[in-house]
């Protein structure tokens, strides 16, 4: 385990405090990085998630992915999660917390579109980062890359309609730019390049050697990366957050709820059904983790920039990455528990 794994906890405290501090004192050179974008995609942090995902690409060997059937009950679970229970439960959170518990310290004009930002984001699965949260957790390869295409193709029929439905209107305009861009940039690209680089590798004499080498090389990259995301995103907000650090707490909590809740069912799941480890770990990620740049684009698009609905979809935003972490270490840490049920 090297540095950045061993201290991976402190790494991450310290780059969301520098990301808020540095976004605070130099709000110019971050809505400048902000600002680069294509439909609702920062291009910055898009560079970052390719180097973040295309380890956990490489290791794929597309030539075995028809094993994946082996994981049906893997990709049934987290479907069921995504699905059937992540929208509503979100919805029941949101009621509960912020037309509830929180009423008192948000803005009464506000409360609704908060309300439909934190469905909005539940309704949208991950993409991109969980090849991240899958690499960390040893995670099959070939599962997570084939329930996340699954998830693709689902969100391109399903999302909408519930949305629709959850938040009472007849119908919602998907930012379908933001869908496309994000799948072709985060799926089909990516494997592309890693489908290539690892037939050019394998290739070679000593291929499984030179491949092994690539990935312990790219491996410490791909953390820094994900820590100089954090850095991005915190900075992006650094103002919003000092100028109203309640708010965003409060939305935070039903956030943070819905992410333990959904990930602890499907990791339970997938123990009582016998799924194996490296397939339950990234079924639980993949269960509570969001697209959030889908979310954030719904949101402007239905309810505008500066709306409820916008800043709880970049809420998300912001607890993404710290709290998934989390969940992969519990994820890492039960793993002898876990593997019990199989014995």
């Amino acid at each position: 385990m090297n540095l950045f794994e061993r201290y991976l906890s402190i790494w991450v405290l310290l780059c969301i405090v520098t990301g808020i501090a540095l976004g605070h004192w130099f709000p110019a050179a971050f809505q400048t990085l902000g600002d680069m974008e294509i439909a609702n995609v920062n291009l910055p942090v898009a560079a970052l998630v390719w180097l973040m995902i295309l380890p956990m690409l490489l290791k794929i060997d597309f030539h075995a992915l028809h094993e994946v059937r082996q994981h049906a009950r893997g990709i049934g679970i987290t479907l069921f999660v995504n699905w059937a229970v992540k929208p509503f439960s979100m919805a029941l959170l949101g009621w509960l917390f912020i037309r509830v518990l929180f009423a008192d310290w948000l803005p009464a004009e506000q409360i609704d579109s908060y309300i439909a930002g934190l469905i909005i984001l539940a309704a949208a699965p991950c993409t991109a980062m969980v090849f991240v949260w899958s690499n960390l957790t040893n995670g099959h390869p070939g599962f997570t890359l084939t329930q996340v295409a699954l998830n693709d193709v689902i969100m391109v029929f399903a999302f909408a309609p519930i949305v629709a439905l959850l938040l009472g209107i007849a119908s919602i305009t998907v930012p379908w730019g933001t869908l496309v861009l994000s799948v072709v940039l985060y799926i089909v690209l990516p494997v592309v390049v890693a489908t290539l680089w690892r037939r050019s590798l394998m290739s070679k004499e000593n291929g499984a050697t030179q491949l092994a080498r690539r990935l312990h090389f790219m491996q410490p990259l791909s953390l820094l990366a994900l820590l100089t995301t954090l850095v991005l995103l915190f900075g992006f907000q650094g103002k919003q957050i000092i100028a109203q650090p309640l708010i965003i707490l409060l939305l935070a909590v039903p956030i943070l709820i819905q992410v333990y809740f959904n990930s602890g069912l499907a990791y339970l799941l997938g123990r009582h059904f016998g799924v194996d480890h490296r397939v339950a770990a990234p079924a639980a990620l993949i269960g509570a983790s969001n697209f959030f740049e889908l979310a954030v684009a719904t949101a402007i698009s239905l309810y505008g920039l500066n709306s409820g609905a916008a800043l709880a979809t970049v809420v998300g935003v912001l607890v993404e990455v710290p709290v998934m972490l989390s969940v992969v270490r519990i994820v890492n840490a039960t793993r002898p528990w876990y593997q019990q049920a199989a014995k």
